[in-house]
């Protein structure tokens, strides 16, 4: 329900939530913000307003202020992310054992809240945390991709899986990398942006993972293998039929520890100027 509620007695009155919001739903009638049953039906429940409330004092879909958590005025250190980020690695060893389910689910709490095209929130974050669960999607998809190559049946583009297979017979997990978890994210095909959507949640996930040392890697294999090469092993994942995947991560505690950032070349940044006129 939309429930918007302002507390008279709290209320400053300073405009900032009419300003604030995306779709001008709010209006400031006699310094009071108030919303018409008829705009009402324009907000997207981005909760711009029960954010910039200094005072706490307006509540909508039933949602208390007091419960939100307060920012802090300044930003967090900016150094500290920059290191995060720079100092980000591909982890391809990791430890067997499993991620603190509290800590995972901690984590997934915060990256279902990263941000959506019009606010959608359709994301589905599905994770394969269980190790018994994780042997399992890792054995079906090998043996899928095995019988995909003695039948001759691997696509021109993927003939490269037949390598992936005879490594894994060997010994080496090249698809997983012996990770413990796997996270998929997807999102309704015919929302705005589905896989914006899914890219932006992924990069949430990353970021606080590496912030908490947890380990991570971009899994564009297993996104080909079970998006084009064999399919019919993704549902045992569970998706929803009319979601588009954005993206694929295998992750874990490293059983690694990288000492120094890199010095990557690449990557160009191209400033737009306009000409002055003589």
């Amino acid at each position: 329900m939309f429930q918007f509620e302002v507390d008279s007695e709290l209320c400053i009155g300073c405009g900032e939530c009419a300003a604030d919001c995306p779709y001008s739903v709010i209006e400031m009638v006699d310094d009071f913000p108030t919303i018409s049953e008829e705009k009402s039906k324009q907000c997207i429940e981005c909760q711009h307003c029960l954010a910039i409330c200094q005072p706490g004092a307006l509540s909508i879909f039933g949602l208390d202020p007091a419960q939100s958590m307060a920012l802090p005025g300044k930003p967090l250190d900016p150094a500290e992310l920059e290191l995060l980020m720079l100092g980000r690695r591909s982890i391809r060893r990791y430890k067997d054992e499993p991620v603190n389910p509290a800590l995972l689910d901690s984590i997934l709490e915060v990256v279902r809240h990263a941000p959506t095209a019009v606010n959608q929130r359709g994301t589905v974050l599905t994770v394969v945390e269980d190790k018994e669960a994780m042997d399992a999607l890792r054995t079906r998809i090998y043996d899928a991709l095995r019988q995909k190559r003695d039948a001759g049946e691997l696509p021109e583009e993927m003939k490269f899986f037949a390598g992936v297979v005879k490594a894994w017979d060997a010994g080496k997990d090249i698809l997983f990398r012996g990770a413990p978890h796997f996270l998929v994210v997807s999102n309704p095909a015919d929302s705005p942006a589905p896989v914006a959507d899914s890219l932006i949640a992924m990069n949430y996930f990353e970021l606080l993972a590496s912030a908490h040392g947890i380990g991570t890697v971009w899994d564009g294999l297993a996104k080909w293998a079970l998006t084009i090469v064999v399919p019919e092993v993704a549902s045992m994942l569970n998706i929803p039929d009319n979601h588009e995947i954005g993206y694929m991560m295998a992750f874990g505690m490293p059983a690694i520890r990288y000492h120094r950032t890199v010095q990557r070349p690449g990557g160009v940044v191209n400033k737009v100027t306009v000409e002055k006129s003589k």
